[in-house]
């Protein structure tokens, strides 16, 4: 597990631009941390990396947002609302195995149509407003040379 520590809005969307711009189609992002952690901003700065230039907005009530003009396609998911089942019955695992990336918030309620690769990222608040913790940890070789690449 890698640890990074942001010290404000802009550097945690940064470090999203340069992840995103790393991504390839059929990445998928896990993202996990307390309300207003960061992980919307975070998957602003995704999107900045895959050149989309839509407002990415939060998906709680949608459960997925879909951002088609750019790089690749976005795929914004948020599993809350699917803690009592039924993320087998939204067919993910096309999501998963599409020509997009996908951001999962909330997947621990969706854990059984994760592939095996994946990247989680577990966002910490802390005592400070503007800082964040990131934890990030690579599930398969791609994710593990991309952190490598971008984090190191």
């Amino acid at each position: 597990m890698q640890t990074v520590e942001m010290d404000s809005r802009e550097a945690t969307i940064a470090l999203g631009k340069a992840i995103g711009a790393q991504l390839a189609a059929g990445d998928v992002l896990v993202l996990d941390g307390d309300l207003g952690a960061g992980k919307t901003t975070f998957t602003k700065g995704l999107a900045q990396g895959l050149a989309i230039p839509d407002i990415i907005k939060s998906p709680t009530f949608t459960i997925i947002h879909e951002y088609h003009d750019g790089r690749l396609p976005l795929y914004h998911m948020d599993a809350y609302r699917l803690e009592n089942g039924g993320g087998e019955d939204l067919g993910l695992e096309e999501y998963f195995d599409s020509d997009g990336v996908s951001v999962v918030e909330w997947a621990e309620f969706v854990e059984d149509e994760l592939p095996d690769d994946f990247l989680a990222i577990h966002f910490k608040r802390t005592t400070d407003e503007n800082k964040r913790v990131l934890e990030f940890e690579p599930h398969g070789a791609h994710f593990q040379k991309l952190l490598a690449d971008v984090v190191d």
